[in-house]
């Protein structure tokens, strides 16, 4: 294999497991020995900024989030942004205010972000995250703020309707039954790695990334050594390079022996 010089990590499950909701000591050991050793590492997931907050003391050197909308530095230089249009947010507004078949969003801004309205989906995400719902406002509040993401609680299958009538622009990237994260379209995890190296003066070939949700597919597939989780969807493994174990059994660390980045 070529020389690695960044790797991007998803969050859930990948990084932090799902049962303890914390990242397992020897993936805290092996990032450090990637840093040590001058190799970049990027956090790569859907989340917006205010829901990142289960990485604990993880050293990284910058993120790519809202599954590649918002990349920037450590140091907080932004390297990408890249909001819903004014037109989308518009028509889902309208039909959250007027339409008979309405349903909850998590609308993800610039400064801030605020839920529609809560349900028993809407719970049922929270604490499998293991997260704090924000303010429930009206849709109307979202009018003139700058929208990067629209987490929208439908089922796959109202998906197509929704996506065609209301946010025919976006791109949804669903990696749970219960939502989806939908976000400009033309972008996704692969589009913020291919920003985050041209600033980091880095090439593909010399870049790596891990994940386990649907929203890793295009991430996965786009870099040389892509690998999957032992807990990826089946979707995910069969386009990564490599298929490590799951996160609650090191599989960061086992795979970054077995590329030999670490010791």
């Amino acid at each position: 294999m070529g020389k690695i010089k960044a790797i991007f990590f998803d969050i859930d499950g990948t990084l932090v497991s799902f049962k303890t909701h914390r990242i397992p000591q020897s993936t805290l050991d092996a990032v450090a020995a990637l840093r040590s050793r001058g190799i970049k590492v990027y956090i790569a997931t859907g989340r917006p900024v205010p829901f990142i907050d289960n990485l604990g003391e993880l050293e990284y050197d910058g993120m790519i989030t809202v599954t590649g909308a918002h990349c920037f530095t450590r140091g907080g230089e932004i390297i990408f942004h890249r909001p819903v249009s004014t037109g989308s947010v518009e028509r889902v507004v309208e039909h959250l205010t007027h339409g008979t078949d309405a349903y909850p969003v998590i609308f993800v801004c610039s400064d801030e972000m605020f839920i529609t309205e809560l349900n028993e989906d809407v719970d049922a995400v929270a604490r499998l995250l293991d997260i704090k719902m924000p303010t429930v406002r009206p849709a109307s509040y979202a009018r003139g703020k700058d929208v990067l993401q629209l987490i929208s609680f439908f089922k796959a299958d109202r998906e197509p309707h929704f996506m065609t009538e209301l946010m025919p622009d976006c791109t949804s990237m669903r990696w749970h039954p219960f939502f989806t994260d939908v976000i400009a379209g033309g972008v996704d995890k692969s589009v913020g790695i291919d920003k985050v190296l041209a600033y980091e003066g880095l090439s593909l070939d010399e870049a790596m990334a891990f994940g386990d949700g649907g929203n890793d597919v295009t991430m996965l597939s786009h870099v040389p050594y892509g690998i999957a989780m032992g807990n990826a969807c089946d979707e995910l493994k069969r386009v990564s390079a490599y298929v490590t174990d799951s996160v609650d059994e090191d599989g960061v660390e086992k795979a970054l022996r077995h590329f030999g980045l670490i010791d």
